[in-house]
C-alpha cells in the first residue's frame, strides 16, 4: 500500500467523501463495493470444508488473508493511475463516499426512533432486527430496543465511518478498502456458532487489530462532544474508563461506554454486559441524541486523527532533514 497522504489532500477528498454521503447517501446495492465484498465473502463460506476445526481455521485465514492482499495490490495499482493527476483527489473522494455510512446509519437509527415515538413496539422490534443487530429482538422491552439501537449506532460510527476514513489517510484507499473487506468478513463469520468459529476466526482477530486505534478515537471524539448532547465530560471519561473492557469485542465496548457515559444512561445485552450499570435506562428521546453524538463525535475523532497525522508528518519530516544535514 501506498503511504500516507498530505494533510491537506486528505482533508478535502475526507470532507468531500462525507458530503457525497450526506447528499446521496448509499448507491443500490448492485452498484455497492461492500456489497460485492459480501457477495465474495459468501463464496468462500460455501467453498470451505465441511468438517475439522484446523482445516477450516486454516482455510479461513488464507482465504480472508490471500483475498485483502490481493484486493489492497488491485486497488493500489488502480490509484496510481489517478494518482498523477492533479484531480486525483477527487476520485478519492468519489470511492471512499462508497466505503463510510453516516447517512445510512442514521436513517437506520430514525426507522426504530420513530416506530418507538408512535408507540409501536412491533415494528420497532424489526426494524432493530433488520437494519442494525443480529440478536434476537422479539422478547426486547422498550428500553431494551433503546438500549440496543444506541450500542449499534455508537459501534457503527466507529466501524462504518471512523475506521474507513483512519484507514484512508494511513494507506489510502487500499486501506480503506481492505479494512471493509475486513470487516464485512467478520460481520459475516465472525461467530461462535458451529458452523463460523473457526471459518472467521482470523478474520475476526485480523478486525479487532484494524479496529484496535479507531475505536479508541471514536469513543474520545464522543466524549468531547459530549456537551452538543447536554453531557458531561468528566462523567464519560468514568465510564469509559470503567466499562470499556466488559464486552467480549475488545474494540466495541469503547464507542458504547463512551456513549453510556455521555447519555447518562445504561446499556445492558441481557447475560453479556451492562455498561453505564446504575445510569437510567434509556427512552427514544436518548436515540435522537445518540444520533446527535454520532455526527458530532465523528467531526471531533476526524481532527483529532488529523491532528496526529499532521503532527507525525512534521516530526518524520524533520527527521528526514537532519538525516540529510
Amino acid at each position: 500500500m501506498r503511504k500516507s497522504c498530505d494533510c491537506a489532500t486528505c482533508s478535502a477528498a475526507i470532507l468531500l467523501a462525507l458530503l457525497f454521503d450526506r447528499w446521496l447517501g448509499d448507491p443500490p446495492s448492485r452498484f455497492h463495493p461492500v456489497a460485492w465484498l459480501g457477495w465474495w465473502i459468501g463464496n468462500i463460506r460455501v467453498r470451505a470444508p465441511q468438517s475439522g476445526a484446523a482445516s477450516r481455521f486454516i482455510y479461513g485465514a488464507l482465504a480472508i488473508g490471500g483475498s485483502a492482499l490481493a484486493l489492497g495490490g488491485v486497488a493500489c495499482r488502480l490509484q496510481r493511475l489517478w494518482q498523477r493527476h492533479s484531480w486525483g483527489w477527487f476520485i478519492d473522494a468519489g470511492l471512499l463516499w462508497l466505503l463510510i455510512s453516516l447517512r445510512g446509519l442514521l436513517r437506520a437509527g430514525d426507522a426504530v426512533a420513530a416506530a418507538l415515538e408512535q408507540g409501536d413496539l412491533t415494528t420497532a422490534r424489526r426494524q432493530l432486527s433488520w437494519h442494525l443487530v443480529s440478536r434476537d429482538t422479539a422478547t426486547l422491552d422498550a428500553s431494551q430496543v433503546a438500549a440496543a439501537t444506541i450500542e449499534s449506532l455508537a459501534e457503527n460510527t466507529s466501524d462504518s465511518i471512523v475506521a474507513p476514513i483512519f484507514w484512508y489517510v494511513i494507506a489510502g484507499l487500499p486501506g480503506a478498502l481492505v479494512y471493509r473487506f475486513l470487516n464485512t468478513a467478520d460481520a459475516m463469520l465472525g461467530y461462535r456458532d458451529a458452523e463460523r468459529e473457526w471459518l472467521g476466526k482470523a478474520a475476526a482477530r485480523l478486525d479487532d487489530a484494524a479496529n484496535l486505534i479507531p475505536a479508541r478515537a471514536t469513543a474520545l471524539g464522543m466524549i468531547l462532544a459530549a456537551p452538543v448532547v447536554e453531557g458531561r465530560v468528566g462523567d464519560a471519561l468514568r465510564i469509559w474508563r470503567r466499562d470499556a473492557g466488559l464486552t467480549a469485542s475488545p474494540n466495541a465496548g469503547h464507542p458504547m461506554s463512551a456513549a453510556a457515559g455521555v447519555l447518562g444512561v445504561e446499556l445492558e445485552k441481557v447475560g453479556h454486559y451492562r455498561l453505564g450499570a446504575g445510569l437510567a435506562k434509556p427512552t427514544v428521546v436518548d436515540i435522537r441524541r445518540t444520533q446527535r453524538l454520532c455526527v458530532a463525535g465523528v467531526g471531533v475523532s476526524l481532527v483529532l486523527l488529523m491532528g496526529l497525522h499532521w503532527a507525525w508528518q512534521k516530526i518524520t519530516d524533520y527527521l528526514r532533514r537532519s538525516q540529510h544535514d
